[in-house]
């Protein structure tokens, strides 16, 4: 199934990054390095400034330090691919930011006394890692995964566009666009299971229930 960012703007993106990814393993830097510094600023955003109410600096941060993903996935590849720790690096410094960025929303809504956008902010870091949970299931069981309209980046980019709003002034916007995202988190949960489900029908034996 398609997914919200085509193939065609994530090669563009590619692009862009590919130049300052060579910059980098010419100076030193190993993408694990990369995958540790943009969590750490996706943490900076989301907890030093999202969780006090700058939104729109926090989203702007989160955004900037969250494509450090494509950086040093691009970056594994022209040095050779990824290493094992460093995938286990990738998903699980993933994890961290993810809760960072939820957490901190969920916190300010709650400061403000928006007690269903809290629940809307819980339900996306639930499903979020839920879907990314799945993924990682089937692959360890053998099979793939690759499929859902809400993957990790479409996720932070429709919080992200809901705190610049709420932060200029539409005050709904965050809200709206959490329950938005819980609603397509919950549903490619759903993608992904039947996916799975199909492939292990398959795979399994004749006779078998």
């Amino acid at each position: 199934m398609a997914k919200i960012f085509q193939v065609s703007a994530r090669a563009g993106m590619t692009r862009v990054v590919e130049p300052i990814a060579r910059a980098l393993l010419r100076a030193g830097v190993t993408p694990n390095a990369v995958t540790v510094a943009g969590t750490v600023g996706v943490l900076v955003g989301a907890l030093g400034f999202g969780a006090r109410g700058h939104l729109v600096a926090g989203a702007l941060i989160v955004t900037l330090f969250a494509l450090t993903d494509l950086l040093d996935g691009t970056m594994a590849r022209m040095s050779g691919g990824s290493t094992k720790f460093g995938a286990f690096l990738d998903s699980s410094m993933d994890r961290v930011a993810d809760s960072a960025v939820f957490g901190a929303v969920a916190y300010w809504l709650a400061t403000q006394s928006n007690y269903s956008g809290v629940a809307a902010a819980l339900v996306c870091l639930a499903a979020g890692s839920l879907v990314s949970y799945v993924k990682a299931r089937a692959e360890g069981l053998g099979m793939t995964c690759n499929v859902g309209i809400a993957e990790r980046t479409e996720r932070l980019l429709i919080v992200g566009v809901g705190g610049i709003l709420t932060g200029v002034g539409v005050d709904p916007a965050l809200e709206i666009a959490l329950w938005l995202l819980a609603a397509v988190s919950i549903f490619t949960v759903g993608q992904r299971m039947t996916h799975v489900y199909r492939q292990a029908q398959q795979l399994q034996p004749d006779g078998q229930a």
